[in-house]
């Protein structure tokens, strides 16, 4: 799964690397993101894919009536999502979801009351873009828009087997060349990124 992401490169980088500009530069902050507290986070959309934008953590289907469910889908199981209400609407909705290391806790008993934390990232910390969905929400109670997002996770590769040693899933990491063909709803390789993990 992932719940706890980074973005620590500024606006510059990431324009400069995703080829894209950011609508609201001033509002973007780089941060650690805790999906838990639903935070903004820098996403390009497949109908935008020039503009890099802020959405919410945690997707919210148009058919919601109020934002309790994103607590629930901050992650999509890429095997499900054209089965699961919250996203069967949204699997054309594809955007690039920006990062640039995600945190992930090993099991080091069996009731996980020892964790040792570690931070997942590419081997020289370049950013790179998680697959994701899309979708826009309006508040009934006083019409405000919200645009959220969720990160697609499929089964662990070797690596993250051994620390997401649970459930062993991780989210889909796209390989640079396949950011494109994610986003014009191509097939994509789910597991042909490196990537390496420190104890923090």
């Amino acid at each position: 799964m992932c719940f706890f992401s980074k973005q620590s490169k500024s606006a510059v980088e990431l324009q400069n690397r995703f080829n894209a500009k950011f609508e609201n530069e001033n509002q973007y902050f780089p941060s650690g993101y805790n999906g838990f507290q639903f935070p903004k986070t820098p996403v390009i959309i497949n109908n935008e894919t020039d503009k890099i934008q802020l959405y919410y953590w945690g997707l919210i289907p148009q058919w919601a009536k109020d934002n309790l469910i994103r607590k629930y889908t901050l992650n999509a199981r890429i095997e499900t999502i054209n089965e699961k209400p919250a996203f069967r609407n949204f699997v054309n909705n594809r955007c690039l979801v920006l990062a640039d290391g995600f945190y992930e806790w090993q099991w080091l008993d069996k009731k996980g009351k020892n964790k040792q934390k570690y931070l997942i990232t590419l081997p020289n910390d370049e950013a790179f873009a998680f697959a994701g969905l899309w979708s826009e929400w309006a508040d009934i109670t006083n019409g405000e828009i919200f645009k959220t997002y969720t990160i697609l996770t499929t089964q662990a590769n070797e690596l993250m087997s051994i620390i997401h040693n649970t459930k062993k899933r991780m989210p889909v990491i796209l390989a640079k060349e396949n950011e494109i063909n994610w986003l014009s709803g191509q097939e994509i390789n789910l597991k042909g990124v490196e990537l390496i993990a420190k104890e923090v």
